[in-house]
């Protein structure tokens, strides 16, 4: 049995332990509300680009178009993955969850990782995966200006045929406790199945301002950077609930530990009041006979 001191010891390790965690679950609630606000702000356009997007695709016809066709690479595919994680652990399974899910989806593809959280780059870099270029300080505050800045960047490195499928990776945002790893294709567009085409097609027809050609050179820029944007709020708010959740169950396993040495301190500490009272009483005996 652990003396008093190692007992106490402990106790008080835990209990400082706790303090820090506690602090941490309510810094996360804090930016939990902020980022929560932001993602369901801009779940509604990221719903609306994307449906848009299927719309115009399902209404036009046999368009031949450099961002809807896969790039060649040296009669290899090449996929870059804009991976979304956060910079900092201590969020339960948040960040191995998606990148886990990355590998999972393309194990038969040659991936590259456009990193968007550190997490995310060590653990692909851990895995043997080639990072295409690490953006991390990006998530730590995600702006409009940084998804287009990156959309940028991989639309030419898709043009000069260095990549020849772009896909987002991050963490939808559903509720405080549930959040789910998503895996989409930005480029080339995917290709809708026949129910999905005849569902379009029976909204209202699809008109065009322009040429069909012009158009989409200029919306599939904004449908990218929109998508990228609406995935690292969504992956923020995502983070900040798991680091909550993580936080809450660490102060309330070292409430229960601390719960349990406190009875085991209380054991040792009868056990040296019984053992000092049994010598007093032999001694006393002792002394008598």
């Amino acid at each position: 049995m652990a003396s008093m001191r190692d007992i106490k010891r402990r106790k008080n390790s835990i209990a400082s332990t706790g303090q820090i965690t506690r602090a941490m679950k309510l810094v996360s609630t804090v930016k939990l509300q902020r980022a929560k606000s932001s993602a369901q702000a801009n779940k509604f356009y990221f719903n609306l680009m994307f449906s848009t997007m299927q719309d115009i695709m399902a209404s036009s016809e046999e368009m031949n178009h450099p961002y809807l066709k896969e790039q060649e690479t040296d009669g290899k595919r090449t996929s870059a993955v804009i991976l979304i994680t956060s910079n900092r652990g201590l969020a339960g399974g948040y960040n191995n969850a998606v990148s886990k899910h990355v590998l999972e989806q393309l194990a038969d593809e040659n991936v590259k990782i456009y990193a968007i959280g550190r997490k995310g780059a060590e653990y692909m870099e851990h895995h043997g995966v080639s990072i295409l270029k690490n953006d991390s300080d990006v998530i730590n505050a995600p702006l409009y200006k940084d998804a287009m800045m990156i959309t940028s960047d991989l639309l030419e490195r898709f043009s000069s045929g260095e990549i020849s499928r772009i896909y987002l990776a991050y963490t939808e945002f559903v509720n405080t406790v549930t959040h789910e790893p998503k895996l989409m294709q930005l480029l080339p567009v995917a290709p809708m199945t026949d129910e999905e085409i005849a569902e379009h097609q029976n909204k209202n027809p699809m008109n065009y301002d322009g040429e069909e050609m012009e158009m989409l050179s200029s919306l599939i820029p904004q449908y990218m950077a929109s998508l990228i944007y609406g995935g690292m709020l969504s992956s923020v708010a995502s983070e900040n609930a798991a680091r909550m959740q993580a936080m809450d169950n660490a102060t309330s396993n070292a409430e229960e530990m601390i719960e349990h040495l406190e009875l085991a301190y209380n054991r040792a500490r009868q056990s040296s009041i019984t053992q000092e009272l049994t010598e007093i009483i032999g001694g006393a005996d002792a002394i008598n006979s």
